[in-house]
């Protein structure tokens, strides 16, 4: 079957490749249909890292994935063949005690598409455990189906905050992943959502939606803009998702004394913290790893229409023009929130 194969750092090629595997009794075998490009394809890309995760042999990108079952382990009871599917791309051992614990997403011992060695599923067909992949309601599109992923990353970070109805939420960074943040602390019960970024064009595209306030910081400093929203109280909840070292430093200014730090973007260098500007306030501060036991709640949110996803693809691309997409990734980060490739029939 063909791939989309990193080679090596700034190297992709579109080739045969075999991806060793047999279908297991509580496995599933899934024919491929949208899988989105994600950001950590990209800097595996541009960078052949992303921390202690070394790309050192060619390995399949891929993890945001939807498809449709094509054949089932003699143990599967929940799908069958023609259901069409999503599927959770991180693979814990059951028997783990992370796992035993319900926080399968820190199980050291976890495999997970597109991380250095494990392929990831940007080919026509996979194979996956059932326990993993999710039936789609009808209302789901495959193209939503392989929004669940990234979404369900603002799902963990909304349920790590605690949100209480009515909070008032600020989330610095309006990448993909903080416009997930943002409808996630939408749907989870803040009342408004304040989301800071540099970037005009995807400030505009997550400001369309009702209940969210955008602050472009060239132009504004955004705890004045979080002291005028609040009255000067600051917010019940900080989502950090842009990794970037002066955001990390402000956060402090811009929380409610007793509030909450949610840490969602992964800084590529250490960053110093402001301890007692974290104390003086008593803040909580939580972190985010990918999730756990959150697909199910993320479908769901998507089937209701209480959180739409389909205004943050930004285009469509067919996998023969896979590279070409990867390409544009990089070069439009400024404008493209979610970039899709489609699988051929």
């Amino acid at each position: 079957m063909k791939a989309l194969v990193l080679e090596e750092k700034g190297k992709l090629s579109l080739r045969d490749f075999d991806i060793p595997g047999t279908l297991g009794p509580r496995d599933v075998r899934i024919k491929t249909h949208t899988v989105g490009i994600c950001g950590s394809d990209v800097h595996y890309y541009t960078h052949g890292k992303i921390g202690h995760f070394v790309v050192n042999a060619p390995m399949v990108l891929g993890h945001e994935a939807s498809g449709t079952v094509i054949g089932v382990g003699a143990e599967v009871t929940h799908l069958k063949a023609g259901d069409r599917v999503c599927m959770e791309p991180g693979i814990p051992d059951p028997t783990s005690r992370a796992s035993k614990l319900g926080i399968y997403n820190v199980d050291p011992a976890v495999t997970f598409w597109a991380t250095p060695p494990i392929h990831g599923c940007l080919t026509p067909e996979v194979i996956h455990p059932a326990a993993f992949t999710y039936k789609l309601p009808d209302s789901v599109s495959f193209a939503e189906g392989a929004m669940v992923e990234p979404f369900a990353i603002g799902m963990q970070a909304a349920l790590r905050a605690r949100i209480q109805p009515g909070d008032v939420a600020v989330v610095t960074g309006a990448g993909p992943i903080g416009m997930m943040v943002a409808l996630a602390a939408l749907a989870g019960g803040c009342a408004r959502v304040v989301v800071a970024d540099l970037a005009q064009p995807k400030l505009d595209i997550i400001g369309a939606y009702d209940g969210i306030e955008c602050v472009n910081i060239r132009n504004r400093p955004l705890v004045e803009a979080v002291a005028e929203v609040t009255d000067g109280w600051g917010a019940d909840i900080v989502f950090e998702c842009s990794g970037a070292a002066p955001a990390i430093l402000g956060l402090p200014a811009l929380a409610r004394p007793g509030g909450a730090i949610v840490l969602v973007g992964m800084p590529v260098d250490p960053v110093p913290v402001d301890i007692v500007g974290l104390q003086a306030k008593e803040l909580r501060i939580e972190t985010v790893f990918r999730y756990a036991n959150v697909y199910d709640r993320a479908i769901a949110l998507i089937a209701s229409g209480k959180v739409d996803l389909k205004p943050l693809i930004s285009a469509t691309l067919p996998f023969e023009d896979s590279i070409a997409a990867f390409d544009r990734a990089v070069e439009a980060r400024e404008t493209d929130v979610k970039l899709q490739i489609v699988m051929p029939e």
